[in-house]
């Protein structure tokens, strides 16, 4: 009789089966695309036959620009996949990239309609990606509404040119919005007014991971984007014991449950979820060993885990010497202090010998445990103003137009120690 009631527990909770799925998905697609006189996305039509070959979940919808079609040929539009995600209710989409279209304000209307999708037909998708795509004011507009209610994690929005008023439709969408985490505003064209609303939205927000290579945000730029994150992080040094580590310091006051993150990005989510097990009275219990961050998980702040800044004019030239001079002082600061920051890109900004050796002092003291916070750069005791305690390791990708010295050294300064490594495999051992 237990064996019976056993086989009917598994077969009530086997997965349904994928093929039958994908197959009315492409049909129902094909539908919508012939009622509204609108040609099938190759791309999807492509990715939905190969996952019905292969009996697997379609998680990324690529919805691309046909390459040399005929005039003649019908265009294409997002609208009929997005009807078809929500007559399907297809719930195990995850990713939807827009690549190379003229986005018309219909299509952008029903986007936003589709990320604001809340209570029992909750939007599945937690990547957005419109990538060199061309919209018009409203449209922007529009999006930047429908951020504020998404319950998106990704935005990337690479390549899309930006006026001021263009992006500042962006940039109110991502204020208060405390379930973003990853934001790409490569080659957008910003330009250095947008670092002031750019610290703006870190510091209200969610974001911990900000790349913004390709832009000409310039020393003052990315000094006003980076000044709040030197100011936390100091402030936070400042707070802790002399003798604690990152690890065991009081973790910052949390966010309500239903505003927690449900999740971080891939390097803090593979290290920090915790494994259940069912015990034989049927109780869940958690491996020894491994602890669940999730919750601790922090509230918005103007901190970062990544921040690439590559190919931004950052640089000493015409009247920008003391510019960088201040730039240079505010991220030493930040490389000093941040017990967040894992990683930073400044390749192919030309900083120069004194910038560089400056960056390398302070990885130096982040690597130490010894941080200075006086004038004069004499050491002093934990009462006040001197910091102690080794940071996480710091990745940081700067020029090679400096000396090959200060290069190698700044390189060896910012990557794991192969001491450690082996250290660890004797251990193990």
């Amino acid at each position: 009789m237990s064996r019976v009631k056993e086989g009917k527990r598994k077969i009530k909770g086997a997965p349904l089966p994928i093929v039958p799925i994908l197959q009315k998905f492409l049909k129902t697609y094909e539908k919508h695309c012939a009622q509204s006189q609108t040609s099938v996305c190759p791309a999807i039509k492509r990715d939905l036959k190969s996952s019905i070959d292969s009996d697997r979940v379609l998680k990324k919808f690529t919805f691309v620009r046909p390459d040399d079609s005929p005039p003649t040929t019908l265009p294409v539009s997002l609208e009929p996949l997005l009807m078809t995600i929500r007559d399907e209710f297809y719930t195990l989409g995850k990713e939807i990239c827009i690549w190379g279209l003229q986005l018309s304000n219909p299509e952008i209307a029903r986007l936003a309609l589709f990320l604001e999708l809340k209570g029992r037909a909750t939007c599945p998708f937690t990547t957005l990606e419109i990538v060199d795509c061309k919209m018009d004011l409203w449209s922007l507009g529009r999006l930047g509404k429908a951020l504020q209610f998404s319950s998106l994690h990704s935005l990337v929005l690479d390549y899309c040119k930006f006026g001021n008023e263009e992006i500042e439709s962006i940039f109110a969408g991502l204020e208060n919005n405390r379930r973003l985490q990853g934001l790409s505003l490569r080659y957008c064209g910003l330009r250095p007014q947008s670092g002031p609303r750019l610290a703006s939205v870190i510091s209200q927000s969610a974001i911990c991971e900000l790349h913004l290579d390709g832009n000409y945000l310039q020393c003052s730029g990315a000094l006003a984007l980076l000044k709040p994150l030197a100011e936390h992080a100091e402030m936070q040094g400042k707070g802790q014991q002399a003798t604690a580590s990152p690890d065991t310091q009081k973790a910052p006051q949390l966010l309500p449950a239903g505003e927690r993150r449900s999740s971080t990005f891939n390097q803090i989510t593979k290290s920090s979820e915790a494994v259940t097990v069912k015990t034989t009275s049927g109780k869940k219990k958690r491996k020894k060993g491994i602890k669940k961050k999730s919750e601790s998980l922090t509230e918005a702040g103007p901190w970062l885990v990544k921040l690439h800044l590559a190919d931004n004019g950052i640089d000493g030239k015409g009247r920008g010497e003391n510019d960088l001079l201040e730039f240079t002082q505010i991220l030493t600061r930040v490389i000093k202090y941040s017990a967040h920051l894992r990683e930073i890109d400044l390749g192919n900004n030309v900083l120069g010998e004194m910038a560089a050796a400056d960056i390398l002092e302070a990885l130096r003291a982040r690597k130490t445990g010894k941080r200075y916070d006086n004038e004069n750069g004499k050491e002093m005791t934990s009462m006040g103003r001197y910091f102690r305690g080794k940071l996480p390791i710091l990745k940081i990708t700067v020029t090679p137009q400096i000396s090959s010295d200060t290069f190698r050294s700044i390189w060896e300064n910012s990557k794991k120690s192969g001491i450690t490594r082996k250290k660890k495999k004797k251990a193990k051992n």
